[in-house]
């Protein structure tokens, strides 16, 4: 006996179909549109908008990554600022001082990492 998805579960089957068939025919159509000129400029390295003077081994600046560090501290903040939210209603006044204290310390540390001059892009 062969068993029969459920009639819920065609819309996700339709929209995994049409996602696979979105990434293969993207890929299919540039494959043939894209231009193949190519030139010495075009196929050298680059890197982060520095162009590539020395050794591989070059040390990057300490900025660099401090920038990216913070990047990521502050999207970690906004991906638990959405959950806070959607249930404020139901955590009330101790579920604010909480989300005060934790902002407060990502400002701590924002301002620590402005002081020392890790925001300076230079």
């Amino acid at each position: 006996m062969i068993a029969t998805p459920p009639i819920n579960y065609i819309p996700i089957f339709i929209f995994l179909l049409a996602s696979v068939a979105f990434g293969v025919g993207t890929l299919v159509i540039s494959y043939f549109v894209q231009p193949r000129i190519y030139n010495r400029e075009k196929l050298t390295t680059y890197e982060c908008g520095s162009e590539p003077i020395s050794d591989a081994r070059m040390p990057f600046p300490v900025r660099y990554y401090i920038i990216a560090m913070l990047f990521v501290i502050f999207d970690i903040e906004v991906a638990f600022l959405y959950p806070w939210a959607v249930v404020f209603n139901k955590i009330g006044l101790f579920g604010l001082i909480e989300m005060v204290i934790f902002i407060a310390l990502f400002v701590v540390g924002y301002a620590y990492a402005w002081k020392k001059g890790g925001l300076e892009w230079d």
